[in-house]
C-alpha cells in the first residue's frame, strides 16, 4: 500500500516540486518548494483526523496535500490539471490502487480557485490546507520597496491559526496581518476568491468556514 512517506521521499516527486519552485520564483511567485507541500499535506490530514475521517483518506489526503503543486514545473496557467495528470502517471507506475489514484487527482485537479472546487472530503481538505497556508516566509522578494500586493499581502501575514472544531462544526481561520504593511481591504483583494472556496469545501465538509482578521470577523 502506497503512503504518504512513499512519495514524501519519493525523487522523482519531490524534483517535480523543487522545478516548480524554481519556475515561480522566476515569475515572482511566493515560495512553492517541498516545506509548503509538507505543511498543506499535514494540515489537510490534520482537518480530517478531527473530523472523524478514516485513516486511509487522512493518508490520501497527505498523498494529494504533498503533490498538489507538482503542475507548477510545467506552467502556472492549468497547473493543477498538468499535476493531476502527473500525478496519476506517478502513482500508476507505482501501481497504487485506480480507486484511491481517482480520488488524489481529483483532489489536485481542483485544488486552484480558478477552475476548481470542492469535490470530495479529501479535495475539501487539501483545498484549507493549501489557501490558509499565508505567512511572511514563503515572500521571496527581499526588498520591502518592490513589493508588488501579493509580497505586501503575504508579508503582512505575521502569525495565522487554523482551528477546527469537531462539535460546533467550523473551521476557522485567525490571522494576524501588520497593518502598516497591509490593511484587511488589501487582504481581500487578494484572497476573497481563495476563502470562498474555502467556504465551499467547508461545507462540503458539513462545516461553516470562519475568519477573524486581527481579531475582528470577517466571515
Amino acid at each position: 500500500m502506497i503512503t504518504y512517506e512513499t512519495i514524501r521521499d519519493n525523487e522523482i516527486v519531490n524534483n517535480y516540486i523543487n522545478m516548480g519552485n524554481e519556475v515561480l520564483g522566476v515569475m515572482g511567485y511566493t515560495e512553492h518548494s517541498v516545506a509548503h507541500a509538507g505543511k498543506v499535506a499535514n494540515t489537510a490530514a490534520d482537518i480530517l483526523e478531527i473530523l472523524g475521517y478514516s485513516q486511509r483518506e487522512k493518508e490520501l489526503a497527505k498523498i494529494a496535500g504533498y503533490m498538489h503543486d507538482i503542475g507548477n514545473s510545467v506552467n502556472r496557467v492549468d497547473h493543477a490539471q498538468s499535476g493531476a495528470l502527473m500525478a496519476f502517471k506517478i502513482l500508476s507506475d507505482m501501481n497504487m490502487d485506480p480507486k484511491e489514484i481517482a480520488m488524489i487527482i481529483a483532489a489536485i485537479g481542483n485544488h486552484d480557485e480558478k477552475t476548481g472546487t470542492a469535490v470530495s472530503p479529501v479535495s475539501a481538505a487539501v483545498i484549507i490546507a493549501d489557501k490558509t497556508d499565508v505567512r511572511r516566509n514563503r515572500v521571496r522578494n527581499r526588498h520591502q520597496n518592490s513589493f508588488d500586493i501579493h509580497d505586501r499581502v503575504n508579508y503582512a501575514a505575521v502569525a495565522s491559526k487554523l482551528t477546527v472544531n469537531a462539535k460546533d462544526k467550523t473551521i476557522q481561520l485567525d490571522i494576524e496581518l501588520d497593518d502598516e504593511i497591509c490593511s484587511v481591504m488589501d487582504y481581500f483583494e487578494i484572497f476573497l476568491e481563495r476563502m470562498l472556496m474555502c467556504r465551499r469545501a467547508a461545507e462540503l465538509l458539513g462545516c461553516s468556514f470562519k475568519m477573524r482578521a486581527n481579531g475582528n470577523k470577517i466571515l
